[in-house]
């Protein structure tokens, strides 16, 4: 009885999964590809506190003002 229910379980899942739609989107026109040149300003500062500590700083920006900066610190 278990088996027989499980398998018209299984039938009725496989039955509503034949009967989804597709929907396909095409869209007209060009593709839009946008090319910037990777330029990019890097500076670098590294301070030795002279207590065995070492800490540097890279700071980057790219060309359209967007900055970065990550600071690390290592002591010995």
């Amino acid at each position: 009885m278990r088996n027989a229910l499980l398998a018209t379980a299984a039938l009725l899942a496989l039955s509503g999964a034949a009967s989804a739609e597709t929907t396909v989107i095409r869209r007209d026109g060009p593709d839009v590809v946008v090319d910037r040149p990777a330029t990019e300003s890097k500076s670098v500062t590294v301070r030795d506190r002279g207590d065995g500590c070492v800490s540097k700083t890279v700071r980057k920006e790219n060309d359209m003002g967007d900055t970065k900066t990550v600071h690390k610190e290592t002591c010995d």
